[in-house]
């Protein structure tokens, strides 16, 4: 089983600044031979107020010829309590409407393929539990199987206890509760983005993966981050156990955010603060 993940691509109708990766990303995808491609987020620029973002993007999206299932970003759906664009009720529904479930799960051979909706941490609400319910079943119900599971947020950024990272990664008290899910399962995959760093790491038994964005690096405008800055994809590999691979997309550009953040994500710094 082949899958590949795409994440941050950051399309828009009308803010085109990245869609030009889009036709050099998909001639490189059909060639591969993958039996599935996973996008991990921002699939927009900002789908979280425009439908517009959405259905253009998704309708480029459907020019794959191979199954795809994508789970939300921020730029989607929104982010925390107290940030410009926090998830609701409207931002979730948008989203539904126009792109489809923001978690689903995906059974093939041995293995398990589980995407979550990360930007639903953090907000202590019933949308949160009900994800959370809904992991513990899917987990327990695996039946033999080992598990992947896809999220545009990292569970951490540099190390497993560090505390709330803000804007960055999984907040404590649900990281905590997504280890423990871990633990009690046979996870070997946890891959997301976010980032726009490419790093592959271990936590216990457990892969991590963060794969490249398909838009943009981040240059002096924040911290370094471990890992490199590159834009691509990454190809995993599913036997008994999984092998993946951080690819440099042929033909794809490097654009810069800091050189087009005032154009594109006029309140990209205050969207980094952390927000309580």
């Amino acid at each position: 089983m082949k899958i590949i993940q795409i994440t941050d691509t950051h399309f828009s109708p009308n803010k085109p600044h990245f869609n030009g990766n889009w036709a050099p990303l998909l001639s490189w995808i059909e060639a591969t031979g993958a039996d599935l491609i996973v996008h991990t987020g921002d699939l927009t620029v900002d789908g979280a107020d425009k439908d517009e973002d959405i259905t253009y993007s998704m309708d480029l999206m459907r020019q794959v010829s191979i199954p795809m299932l994508i789970v939300p970003g921020n730029h989607d759906v929104g982010h925390l309590k107290g940030s410009d664009q926090p998830v609701n009720a409207e931002r979730l529904a948008r989203w539904r409407s126009l792109a489809g479930d923001d978690r689903w799960l995906e059974d093939a051979a041995d293995w398990r393929f589980i995407g979550l909706n990360s930007l639903l941490l953090g907000h202590e609400d019933e949308e949160e539990e009900a994800q959370f319910e809904w992991l513990a079943k899917a987990l327990e119900d695996r039946a033999g199987r080992r598990v992947a599971l896809f999220a545009h947020k990292p569970l951490f950024v540099d190390a497993p206890d560090e505390g709330d990272t803000g804007y960055w990664s999984v907040r404590p008290a649900q990281r905590r509760r997504l280890y423990d899910l871990i633990a009690a399962h046979d996870v070997a995959l946890f891959a997301s983005g976010h980032l726009h760093w490419a790093w592959q790491g271990r936590f216990d038994n457990t892969q991590l993966t963060w794969g490249p964005s398909a838009a943009f690096i981040i240059d002096k405008m924040e911290r370094e981050m471990p890992g490199e800055r590159l834009i691509g994809a990454v190809v995993h590999e599913f036997d008994t156990s999984v092998e993946s691979q951080i690819v440099a997309v042929p033909g794809m550009t490097a654009h810069v955010l800091d050189d087009v953040v005032l154009e594109v994500y006029p309140q990209a710094v205050k969207q980094r603060e952390p927000v309580e």
